[in-house]
């Protein structure tokens, strides 16, 4: 696949804006920023939300922790919505770290004889709504070959090592060091034949997250 062959929507260099990671803070500086947007004085706000200037003051300020019906008042006086006031607030996102030979050896469902999976890492509920499973895939001499794995989401092979013989739907790919193969994992699919041994390769699927 070219450049002029097709253009990727999502930035992969894009940096959003810094967020707070104190949640008072974040909703202080929200409300200031939006009260003066909107060119009100912090007494004008203050009234309207049935507040002292004092407590709006501390508030913007993130000195003290707003109730949340303060904070759907301040929401209203200010004419956003509730969410609107939480948006500069910077939740805490996951990351694993694995190091090399420390991927944990599993069972997955739908595991064969013979074939070693090492998850590389885990992601549990997260806001993305996609759950990521990395794996380090062995085959060796008495891995069993069966080319019918069908499951939900995208899967992704990086090969390592090895020559394997992939089988997609009705088509074949002879995959080799090096090589990737991206697809939709809903269609059957696996090693139809192992050509050079040992294999290894990376196995990175995702799915939806369960609701």
């Amino acid at each position: 696949m070219t450049k002029s062959q097709t253009t990727l929507q999502q930035n992969p260099h894009a940096v959003r804006e810094a967020r707070e990671k104190n949640l008072e803070v974040a909703i202080g500086r929200q409300v200031r920023e939006l009260r003066k947007r909107q060119r009100m004085t912090g007494a004008d706000l203050a009234g309207q939300a049935g507040l002292s200037v004092g407590m709006l003051s501390k508030i913007e300020n993130g000195v003290i922790s707003p109730s949340l019906n303060t904070i759907q008042t301040l929401a209203n006086a200010l004419r956003v919505p509730l969410v609107q006031l939480f948006s500069g607030f910077e939740e805490e996102r996951g990351c694993m770290h694995v190091k090399a030979g420390e991927g944990v050896e599993i069972e997955r469902a739908g595991t064969r004889a013979g074939h070693q999976y090492n998850l590389l890492g885990h992601i549990g509920s997260n806001n993305s709504g996609v759950v990521v499973e990395p794996y380090l895939i062995t085959l060796d001499n008495e891995s069993d070959r069966f080319p019918a794995f069908q499951h939900e989401g995208i899967e992704l092979l990086y090969i390592l090592e090895g020559v394997i013989d992939y089988r997609h739907g009705d088509k074949r790919y002879i995959l080799e060091p090096g090589d990737s193969l991206l697809f939709d994992a809903d269609s059957p699919h696996g090693p139809e034949a192992l050509i050079e041994l040992p294999a290894r390769y990376l196995s990175v699927i995702t799915y939806p997250q369960q609701k």
